[in-house]
């Protein structure tokens, strides 16, 4: 019998890998879809050892730390890794001295200060290292924490109220607080979450005169029209799930002058659901909230300490430059605004230094003001 003929060897099969996130796809084609869907960026979470693209903080999180964490990176950062921010440090002994900083104490409770000596020496948003600080200062758009606790009303007291708000600065300064009057009957006071009581709202602020003082406060002397424009001298609002607590206020507020820390993507679900402030806070500023009564300074504070910590994060500036940037957060490039022979044309390296995020990260409220 002659000799079968030996197979011929199969061919090595080309594969074309994301730049970003490592995945793998045996057609160029759908490489560049997922670059398309992907908004790959230098915005996005990324793993300070392998350098990964992570779509959350969250998924970052389980990448370095969950149960299925990669485990060369997952070694690493348990020995030098700060589970906090998710920075990864030089030595042990740096990650012990980073931590003391990072690690932040919780606020003092609203009923034992006093209004007028509230100070606090916790300094999260420095500037970016080479930049003048007063230049940062006098440049860079000043932002205000709100926070409101609500009752019920409605035959079933579901219907939202807003029965006590509460704005803090920067620095963690009170800058209003009050009860709120409702303007309908109070069928639940929610005592249980709220700790108010008939007592406190009887001779509370009527909603009006609280609405003038919040604006007040927020517009910084700024007219309306620029304010809808391009924000001038008003001041950022941050919250946690913001828009309702200007609901219950019965107030708007520019959306491009809003922070608001349940629909930044980056502290979000992999699937867009949000997270609740009290988790937010125990993984990103290291103390519990919300432990007994909600105290609206104390949300108020823990809001603002995430978004100056989102803030101070140093990334470095896209293809475009940040004037790209419109206020409502869409970026004037588009993502791959080529045909698909120019596309499958470049490499992984190229797709994505053509990529942009579909998100306005918040380190550009510092870097716009540069």
């Amino acid at each position: 019998m002659e000799p079968q003929e030996a197979s011929p060897a199969k061919s090595l099969t080309t594969r074309h890998k994301c730049s970003a996130c490592y995945k793998q796809y045996k057609k160029k084609e759908h490489l560049i879809a997922h670059m398309k869907a992907s908004y790959h960026s230098v915005h996005q979470p990324k793993c300070p050892v392998c350098y990964k693209h992570c779509k959350s903080l969250e998924s970052l999180r389980e990448h370095l730390t969950g149960p299925l964490a990669k485990a060369s990176c997952s070694s690493i950062f348990s020995d030098r890794g700060c589970d906090l921010c998710l920075k990864l440090l030089d030595s042990p002994s740096a990650l012990t001295e980073h931590r003391e900083t990072c690690c932040l104490p919780a606020p003092h409770p609203f009923e034992t200060i006093s209004i007028s000596s509230i100070y606090s020496q916790v300094h999260i948003s420095d500037p970016i290292e080479g930049c003048n600080y007063d230049d940062w200062q006098q440049g860079r758009p000043k932002a205000v924490a709100l926070d409101c606790e609500m009752v019920g009303g409605g035959s079933d007291g579901s219907l939202d109220l807003c029965a006590r708000v509460c704005l803090v600065d920067e620095d963690e300064n009170v800058t209003f607080h009050s009860y709120v009057q409702p303007q309908i009957p109070v069928t639940d006071y929610r005592y249980e979450v709220t700790g108010l009581t008939e007592g406190q709202l009887r001779d509370a602020m009527p909603l009006k005169e609280v609405q003038e003082r919040i604006l007040e406060i927020l517009y910084n002397g700024e007219s309306v029209g620029k304010l809808r424009l391009d924000g001038g001298k008003a001041s950022l609002l941050v919250g946690h799930d913001v828009e309702h607590d200007l609901d219950c206020l019965r107030m708007n507020y520019p959306d491009h002058l809003l922070r608001d820390t349940a629909k930044y993507r980056p502290l979000m679900k992999t699937n867009l659901v949000s997270h609740s402030l009290k988790y937010l806070t125990k993984k990103y500023l290291g103390y519990d909230i919300q432990c007994g009564f909600h105290d609206p300074y104390e949300d108020c504070v823990s809001v603002m300490r995430i978004y100056k910590r989102m803030r101070a994060q140093d990334h470095q500036l896209e293809g475009a430059k940040v004037s790209t940037w419109l206020d409502d957060g869409h970026n004037l490039l588009r993502n791959f605004e080529f045909s698909n022979k120019e596309l499958e044309s470049m490499s992984p390296d190229e797709l994505y230094e053509i990529s942009r995020s579909n998100y306005r990260c918040w380190c550009l409220d510092f870097k716009c003001a540069l």
